[in-house]
């Protein structure tokens, strides 16, 4: 169902137009003010947007320019009154499809949205095409490592089998549950895709399952979660072992019954959706310490699969890098490429961002250096910059705290390191850390780390 959004500052006009567009199959937004009509682009997709030129809080001409700039494919109808017909000529200059004047002709109305959204039909299989001839969403590679993984991508797909992938940072998870989703008979359907360990604890629910209006405070709509946006089709939880417990549960019983309640609903939602997860991390170390159920672990974890850190494939890093090297070439030239030296350079080098820093530096050099073959010295120039730019893994995890917190947090996990190799002895665990027994059971305590017997 296509969405069209209403920015318009008078009631009766957002009533009338919703009026005529929902009867024509259309979902409706409408928004008051401009501000909040932005506000709700960000977390709607929207198709085709009627947007007042004269509103409070933020005038059309300035939402349009923002339209424009951050979301180029969405048509905009500007709806103007008589003595604003010169602003919307201006729109229109600026971008804008169409306008219309007050009052509203609504066979006018029909006529404009058709084809407004038939344009932007058009606009995204254009940019679709654009992109068909350097895919940026491959698995590029020829190491056993991947072919193991398309081995399984092949007999899994098109099951409804749950699958859990498992990987470091950068290494492409959400790849692979893309090529599962589109090598499966749901690949005409939605793949929504959560970033759990983006979104705070208590909104989590919201995002996921939804909300009825005046459902709480702010609730001035009601909101289809994600579970629902992706009914038919797949839904990708990324970082998934970041979940609260208490969210977790409620995905546990989703996932069982393929039911829920929206927030502040009465009557249960059914979806028919197929979860793929993803984690960086140690997801059997995570339930052990009781941050992950292991009843939800294996209800994710029928299909494993681990995807290999770029240092566990570098015979992959020459054609990734020639992947790379053409995505980043600018339409009407030819691709560039790096000398063979400077290859053997990077296969050396310790990728610890995995593929995502490989591309990431790939675009840069591609930018920033000359030449139709990229040398040796220019590579080695460019890693050395790399490596400077990095954080080191303890400031990565540490930098964003105070001295106080940081100091903390790293004497809890080693103790708790020290501990299970010590077989929770404290005698030996204390003369281990060079300090008395009495003093390490009192940060023990301080902890509330579990001794296991």
């Amino acid at each position: 169902m296509e969405k069209i959004l209403i920015i318009d500052d008078e009631p009766s006009v957002r009533e009338v137009l919703n009026d005529i567009l929902s009867d024509e199959g259309y979902e409706i937004l409408e928004a008051p003010d401009g501000v909040e009509g932005l506000r709700m682009m960000k977390t709607e997709p929207v198709d085709l947007v009627f947007l007042d030129i004269w509103l409070p809080k933020m005038g059309g001409i300035d939402v349009l320019k923002v339209i424009r700039e951050e979301y180029p494919v969405v048509s905009v109808l500007i709806i103007s009154g008589h003595a604003n017909v010169d602003l919307a000529v201006k729109a229109i200059k600026m971008g804008a499809f169409d306008f219309l004047e007050k009052p509203l002709d609504m066979t006018r109305v029909l006529t404009l949205s058709r084809n407004a959204l038939e344009l932007e039909k058009l606009r995204k299989e254009n940019r679709s095409l654009k992109t068909t001839a350097v895919p940026d969403d491959q698995m590029v590679g020829e190491s056993a490592e991947i072919r193991q993984i398309r081995d399984i991508i092949k007999q899994s797909a098109d099951s409804e089998a749950r699958v859990m992938i498992l990987g470091d940072n950068g290494t492409g998870k959400e790849l692979v549950a893309r090529a599962l989703h589109n090598n499966s008979s749901r690949r005409h359907e939605p793949f929504i895709e959560v970033n759990c360990a983006a979104i705070p604890e208590n909104l989590i629910e919201s995002e996921l399952f939804g909300h009825e209006k005046g459902s709480f405070t702010g609730a001035a709509r009601l909101k289809k979660g994600k579970f629902e946006l992706a009914d038919g089709g797949t839904l990708f939880l990324d970082e998934v072992a970041d979940m609260s417990l208490g969210a977790q549960a409620k995905v546990l019983r989703a996932i069982q019954e393929m039911k829920f309640d929206r927030i502040g609903g009465t009557e249960q939602v059914s979806v028919d959706v197929r979860v793929i997860s993803a984690t960086n991390k140690d997801i059997m170390r995570e339930i052990e310490d009781g941050r992950f159920r292991e009843d939800l672990y294996f209800r994710l974890n029928v299909v494993p699969i681990h995807v290999p850190s770029l240092n566990e494939r570098v015979e992959d890093i020459p054609l990734l890098v020639k992947h790379f090297m053409k995505l980043f070439t600018p339409a009407g030239q030819n691709p560039r490429s790096i000398s063979a030296e400077g290859l053997e350079e990077m296969t050396h080098f310790p990728w610890s961002g995995n593929i995502r820093e490989l591309k990431n530096f790939i675009e840069r050099i591609s930018i920033m250096s000359e030449g139709d073959i990229i040398s040796r010295e220019s590579v080695m120039e460019f890693l050395g910059e790399q490596k400077r730019s990095r954080k080191s893994p303890l400031l990565e995890k540490f930098g964003n705290m105070k001295l106080n917190e940081a100091r903390d947090e790293f004497e809890q996990i080693l103790l708790q390191d020290r501990l299970e190799t010590n077989g929770y002895n404290i005698s030996k665990t204390a003369q281990d850390l060079g300090i008395y027994p009495s003093n390490l059971h009192s940060k023990i305590k301080k902890y509330g780390l579990e001794i296991i017997k």
